[in-house]
């Protein structure tokens, strides 16, 4: 089985189709036969997609760093829930037990973490896909941004093309199965 790590908010954000979009993402990994990997909270959009994930019947793996663990509420009977020492091992803890990543919508640490995953897929330290589900347009401009990168050439047109951006699962679907590795 693969597993997908998801990158998102520990918010819902204002608009409940962010919400809806969490939701089919489970729907998504059921259909697909993924299993889970997150940040093991039990709040926000990441607990969106853990809780229906759960009900799905999807293996659920939670990486917490022991500082959020006393701060966030975690997630109950996930099937497997690591405490890491810190942010960077959790990243790296995610990436390891995963096959390709995705991003809803979500801040900063959001932005981070899947900006990280794609980082080290280009100097061959993660070799799997990394997508950003475009919920409501959410990351229309930071598409752009890595658009602009391609033109003042800090980003070869290659190493953009590893990098997706759709509203559609399907369409992530066939970017994540179809990958082909840097």
């Amino acid at each position: 089985m693969k597993n997908i790590a998801i990158f998102c908010g520990a918010n819902v954000g204002d608009s409940p189709i962010y919400r809806k979009a969490a939701i089919d993402l489970a729907h998504w990994l059921a259909q697909h036969n993924y299993g889970l990997v997150y940040g093991g909270g039990a709040v926000g959009l990441m607990g969106e997609v853990a809780l229906t994930a759960l009900k799905l019947k999807v293996p659920v793996t939670g990486i917490m760093p022991e500082f959020l663990k006393n701060q966030e509420i975690s997630a109950d009977n996930l099937d497997a829930f690591i405490v890491t020492k810190d942010m960077d091992e959790r990243k790296q803890k995610m990436m390891a037990l995963s096959n390709g990543c995705i991003a809803l919508p979500g801040g900063p640490g959001t932005l981070e973490e899947i900006s990280q995953a794609y980082s080290w897929a280009r100097v061959d330290q993660y070799d799997w896909p990394c997508a950003f589900y475009n919920v409501n347009g959410y990351y229309d401009l930071l598409e752009q941004f890595f658009d602009k990168m391609v033109e003042e050439g800090f980003l070869t047109k290659y190493d953009r093309r590893h990098l997706f951006f759709s509203d559609s699962l399907d369409d992530i679907y066939e970017f994540m199965e179809n990958y082909e590795k840097f």
